[in-house]
């Protein structure tokens, strides 16, 4: 993270961790799901596993870690488990993961073991048969926490054995309150439109959202003009940085800030596509048509449903060799 806002975060820390909510209670929002759950761990031995859906940043992985926190208390380190299901190199690595961790001895004084198993929708079928059978092996010190943004890609049988709760997109009133209570923590002046601002970038995505108070926080005072300032700067000069690593060969620092720009930053698939397109043109390449083309065959291959990260990470690959 070698620009502006990769300093300035580094300096303070990434402030979506440090407001991290640790107890339900905290959690922005979602307050019916909140109260169901904290009814269902009342008493933990009776816990389903759980399914978590909705879209990116609305509290999911967040309120899955506080139920660990809740129900585990002092042993929450050593009893869960997270993985992600879309990083994790096929099932085979998350069987050998959940494998070792629910046979791991001696339990303490807790009920049972928790898995936080997050984009769990990004698995095959065939993974995800794999993954009922772990389930159905491990039922009696185990309990599943699964975690995706659409539920319809999860099979069946894997549905029926959980409690599913819908997160939804958070309002903007609940966001902006959210924000201006970090920009006070955190002593930065902010105005009413600066923060709608932030909220009409983040459609509802909070962690976004709070990425991006953070970088415009560098810029000095959150107002209107400075957010839309930092949401182009961060946008167009980190892809302009991830195409410059990858025509210098550098694949895997490149895929890891692509990464980063869509996880952390909450950048979509096709704005990234779009703006690594105008990156092509700015660099006047000699390669240009071919990077261009490159880039082309990608942007279908996405659109036709082939998994966005595993291709964008192709992408970077192919275009490396273009010398």
């Amino acid at each position: 993270m070698g620009n502006r806002l990769g300093d300035h975060m580094l300096s303070t820390g990434m402030w979506v961790e440090k407001y991290r909510p640790t107890k339900l209670s905290e959690i922005v929002n979602q307050t019916e799901i909140i109260g169901s759950l904290e009814a269902l761990i009342k008493d933990p031995t009776d816990m389903p596993h759980l399914m978590f859906s909705g879209s990116a940043g609305v509290g999911k992985t967040t309120t899955a870690l506080c139920i660990a926190r809740q129900i585990l208390g002092e042993y929450a380190k050593d009893y869960t488990l997270e993985l992600n299901a879309s990083d994790e190199r096929g099932i085979g690595m998350v069987r050998e993961k959940v494998k070792k961790f629910s046979r791991f001895a001696g339990m303490a004084e807790v009920p049972f073991k928790i898995i936080i198993l997050d984009e769990a929708d990004e698995m095959t079928a065939d993974a995800q048969t794999a993954l009922r059978r772990i389930i159905e092996d491990t039922a009696k010190y185990c309990r599943f926490i699964l975690i995706a943004n659409n539920i319809s890609k999860i099979i069946d049988p894997i549905q029926s054995r959980c409690a599913t709760f819908k997160f939804t997109s958070i309002p903007q009133e609940d966001v902006i309150n959210h924000l201006e209570s970090i920009s006070k923590k955190e002593k930065i002046k902010s105005d009413k439109k600066g923060l709608k601002a932030i909220y009409d970038y983040s459609e509802g995505d909070l962690r976004h959202a709070i990425n991006l108070l953070q970088a415009t926080a560098s810029l000095g005072e959150i107002t209107e003009e400075h957010v839309k300032a930092s949401a182009g700067l961060t946008k167009t000069s980190d892809v302009d940085e991830v195409l410059k690593m990858a025509l210098a060969g550098k694949v895997l620092e490149a895929r890891e800030k692509m990464i980063e720009l869509i996880k952390v930053y909450g950048m979509s698939e096709s704005d990234f596509l779009k703006y690594i397109n105008s990156a092509v043109f700015k660099t006047k390449h000699e390669k240009l048509s071919d990077i261009l083309k490159v880039i082309a065959k990608y942007d279908f291959r996405i659109l036709s449903g082939a998994n966005s990260e595993i291709q964008l990470s192709a992408l970077l690959a192919e275009i490396s060799t273009l010398k």
